[in-house]
Formats: C-alpha cells, sequence, structure tokens
C-alpha cells in the first residue's frame, strides 16, 4: 500500500511539475527573445528581499502540518491566520521600504516595481496552507490542475505585455497574475476552510519544529539569493541578469528532479520516520533513482551550454554560458542535499537541520564575498565550494542516524558516474565536429547522449535502473534484494 501510494504520487508530482515548469520554461524563453538581460536583471535584484519576506510568512508551520502525523483542525486553523497576518505585515514592510532599496542599488523605477510586487507575498499568505495539506495528502492532481491553469494563464499575459513594450512590468504582471490565480483556484478547488479560531498552544507547539525550520530557510535564502545583492550592487542589473539566467536554466532540471521525489518523499519519510530499516531502504532507493538521471542531465547541459544558451535564448546571453557550466557541478550534487536534509526533518530533527544550515550558511557567506572579488565566475565557483563542503557535513549526519553515509551513497552511485563519462566524451567529440542549426544539433546531440548513457546503463546491468523499474512496479525493489555495503 505503501508504495503504491508513493508511485502513484510520484507519478501525478511528476505531471504536476513538469507542466507547471515546463509553461513556465516556454514563457521565460519567448519572454528572453524579447526582453533584455537587464529587465530580467531588474526584477532578480528584488529576490533576496521577497525571498526573505516569503519565509516568514509560512514560518514553518507547513513543513511542521507535514510532519505531524495528526494535526488537529484547530492547529491548522492557527497556521492560517498567523500566515495572514504574517503576509500583510510583511507586504507593508516592503512598501514602506522600498524608496531605499531604490536607492541602494540606484535604480529610482525599482520602488514602484516593490509596490506592485510585494502584493504577491500577502497574496500567497491565503493558500499555504492548502497546499501545504495537499501535499500532505499527496494530492498532486488538484496542485496540477491549479498550477498549469495559472502558468498558461499568467504566462500568456506576460508574453503579450512584453511584446507590446511594456518591458519589466511583463514580468511583473506574470508574478501578480499567477500569485492570484493560484490561491483563488486553491479555494475552489480545496474544501478545507479556516475556523475563526487562533490558538497560542497550538502555535508555540507546531513553532517547536517549524521554528527552526524557518531559521534554517531564512539562512539558506539569505545565502541562495546572496548573489543578487553583490552582483546587482557591484557589477549591475545586465551582469546580475546572464547570471540570474544560467541559475534558472540550470535549476530547472534539478528543481523539477529533486520536487518530484521530495514532494512525495517528506510526507512519505515522515510516515516510516520510527522504522530505521525501511527509512534507510527509502533513502537509498530515492538517491539511487535521482542520481542516475541527475548526473548525466547536469554533466551534459554543462558539456552543452553553449550550443543550448544559443539555441534557446539567443546569442545575446551567450555570457551567461561559462556560469552555466560552473553551476552545472555544484547542481550534480543538489540531490544528496535535498534527500539527506529530508531525512533528518522526517525524522523531527529540525534543530539539527538548523544548526547545520547555520555552518552552511556561514561557510557559503564567506565563500560567496571571497568569490565576490572575482567577478560573476568567482561567484558561481564559491557555490561548488560550497555544495561539496555541504554534501560531506549533510551525510555526516544522515550516517549518524540511519547509517548512510557519504561513502555508502558515492558508492552506490559510482557505477551511474562510469556510465556518463564515455557519453560525455562522444557528445562533447560530435558538438566540436558537427556543423548544424543550433536547434537541430542541440536536439540531436540530447537524444544522441540519452541513447548511449542508457545504453550502458542496460548493458552494465546499473543497480539504479533497477530501482526506477522498482518504483514502476516493474520488478522488485533492488534495494531489497541487495544490502548496503557497510563502511
Amino acid at each position: 500500500m505503501l508504495k503504491q501510494r508513493a508511485v502513484t504520487a510520484t507519478y501525478w508530482s511528476a505531471i504536476d511539475l513538469f507542466l507547471r515548469q515546463g509553461l513556465q520554461l516556454v514563457v521565460t524563453i519567448v519572454l528572453a527573445r524579447i526582453l533584455s538581460p537587464e529587465e530580467f536583471g531588474t526584477i532578480a535584484l528584488l529576490s533576496l528581499f521577497i525571498g526573505i519576506s516569503s519565509v516568514f510568512v509560512d514560518s514553518g508551520f507547513s513543513s511542521a502540518l507535514i510532519q505531524k502525523q495528526d494535526a488537529t483542525h484547530i492547529e491548522e486553523s492557527t497556521v492560517f491566520w498567523f500566515n495572514l497576518v504574517a503576509g500583510f505585515l510583511l507586504t507593508l514592510t516592503l512598501w514602506l521600504t522600498a524608496p531605499y532599496i531604490a536607492d541602494f542599488y540606484d535604480k529610482p523605477a525599482l520602488t514602484n516595481i516593490i509596490y506592485v510586487i510585494s502584493l504577491v507575498i500577502s497574496i500567497n499568505s491565503f493558500g499555504a496552507i492548502h497546499i501545504a495539506l495537499l501535499t500532505k495528502r499527496l494530492d498532486f492532481v488538484t496542485q496540477m490542475k491549479i498550477g498549469t491553469l495559472a502558468n498558461v494563464v499568467s504566462g500568456t499575459t506576460a508574453v503579450i505585455l512584453a511584446w507590446k513594450g511594456f518591458g519589466i512590468w511583463a514580468l511583473v504582471a506574470q508574478s501578480l497574475i499567477s500569485s492570484v490565480l493560484t490561491n483563488l483556484l486553491l479555494w475552489v478547488f480545496n474544501s478545507w476552510r479556516p475556523e475563526f479560531r487562533f490558538r497560542l498552544t497550538s502555535a508555540r507547539h507546531l513553532f517547536g519544529f517549524g521554528g527552526y525550520m524557518v531559521a534554517a530557510t531564512l539562512l539558506d535564502t539569505v545565502y541562495s539569493k546572496g548573489y543578487t545583492l553583490l552582483i546587482g550592487k557591484f557589477y549591475g542589473a545586465k551582469e546580475l541578469g546572464f547570471y540570474s539566467q544560467a541559475e534558472n536554466t540550470k535549476q530547472f532540471p534539478s528543481s523539477i528532479l529533486s520536487s518530484i521525489f521530495l514532494r512525495v518523499a517528506f510526507p512519505m519519510l515522515s510516515a516510516i520516520a520510527t522504522d530505521k530499516n525501511k527509512l534507510q531502504r527509502g533513502v537509498q532507493l530515492s538517491i539511487r533513482s535521482m542520481m542516475l538521471i541527475n548526473i548525466p542531465m547536469m554533466l551534459g547541459l554543462a558539456v552543452l551550454a553553449d550550443i543550448f544558451i544559443v539555441a534557446v535564448f539567443g546569442d545575446r546571453w551567450l555570457p551567461a554560458v561559462p556560469v552555466l557550466q560552473i553551476l552545472c557541478l555544484a547542481g550534480v550534487l543538489w540531490p544528496y542535499h535535498a534527500i539527506n536534509m529530508s531525512v533528518l526533518l522526517a525524522q523531527g530533527h529540525s534543530r539539527l537541520v538548523f544548526n547545520l544550515q547555520i555552518i552552511k550558511s556561514i561557510i557559503g557567506i564567506s565563500l560567496l564575498l571571497v568569490g565576490a572579488k572575482f567577478g560573476i565566475l568567482g561567484i558561481a565557483w564559491s557555490q561548488v565550494a560550497l555544495s561539496a563542503f555541504g554534501y560531506m557535513l549533510n551525510t555526516h549526519y544522515t550516517k549518524i542516524h540511519i547509517d548512510y553515509g557519504a561513502y555508502k551513497q558515492c558508492l552506490d552511485n559510482l557505477p551511474t558516474m562510469l556510465c556518463t563519462l564515455p557519453m560525455l566524451a562522444g557528445v562533447y567529440t560530435l558538438s566540436t565536429h558537427w556543423e548544424a542549426a543550433p536547434a537541430i544539433k542541440l536536439f540531436s546531440l540530447a537524444i544522441i547522449g540519452a541513447l548511449i548513457f542508457a545504453a550502458l546503463c542496460y548493458l552494465f546491468k546499473l543497480t539504479a535502473m533497477k530501482d526506477i523499474l522498482a518504483l514502476l512496479g516493474k520488478e522488485q525493489p533492488a534495494l531489497v534484494q541487495t544490502p548496503i555495503i557497510h563502511e
């Protein structure tokens, strides 16, 4: 029953994310060919401030509700009212500070943009609890319907406005319309309604878990969006546009992969958190399956970065190529981070996650400041360094709690890496000796690379491939048949 629920949830989660992220990618591609890198960079200037505000709205309560198996309706209502008040106060704060943020970047036009785009924070507070409850129930079909409709309407509007010459306001409108439609549809498709009650004891109880979550998420946001402040202030909006496009391109495949698994993994791992053996097997299956896709995808994107940028976004985005190649190296390890943190959260170790996030954020911000001295490429390399450090730190505690540390995880995914290397060599050789239109070349090389990798996996009978088939119900999971090698 548990496996069947996981497979079904993974299937619908994948469809949901592919539809939403795919539509978003299509819209971004069209907008990138109409708008300038500087206009994209100007919106990116606000990422840090909007990101920090969004963290405070939820305050980790959504994760606490997902982790808590017996949450009451009063507790859910308490979270709703807290989110609503927090969203209003944070929007008001951004309105009051808008002129100062604009002065900091020396861009007076930012003031009016902040006034409008900060409304997204208040609007999203209306639906945060609905998303958490849908995720807890593994109901991704409803989320798929809502997200698809919202992205189609907001994306189409943004493209029309950009074509009509509204410039950066097309991006602002896209964000605002998507937020309004998403939250409106959450209330239409989800029958949950709050009670007009707020229980302080419930808030305190949930904050015991969620408080550490919000602090950890806040630190991660400061680090992960900190580059926007440094690049925007010292190198300008245009350079930030190039970096942000490279970051978003790297994030697209890895975030879809991680989200598909994690949206299912966290509630499912939380449900089996008291059974160490099941938890260990579930983590092993998740990591091997994710890395089978992520390793060739990230490294393949790095090899084809120049062809990809030209074919997808156009020649004027070529300065983003070296940044993308470096960021893809950091992206290789992303599934490791996501799953290892989910394990600790599923077991209720939110304080440990908070402590780990403090360490990683301090190191990350230090690396970011050092890297900033060497331009945007230096900032990109600082992410690679932090990714490696964070992986070793995270897996240290995974080894302690479920006996599945860095050595075992790397050993499990070594065959995938060995099958990836010949594929990369073949694709790179073809790319340097074959002249064709960028779009045709990109599509052909991607197909050839995928076929080479799949053939090697089949030839060497990779355990990770058996894991994927097991998730699809084709055979018994390999992790059940083969014990984990002890360190």
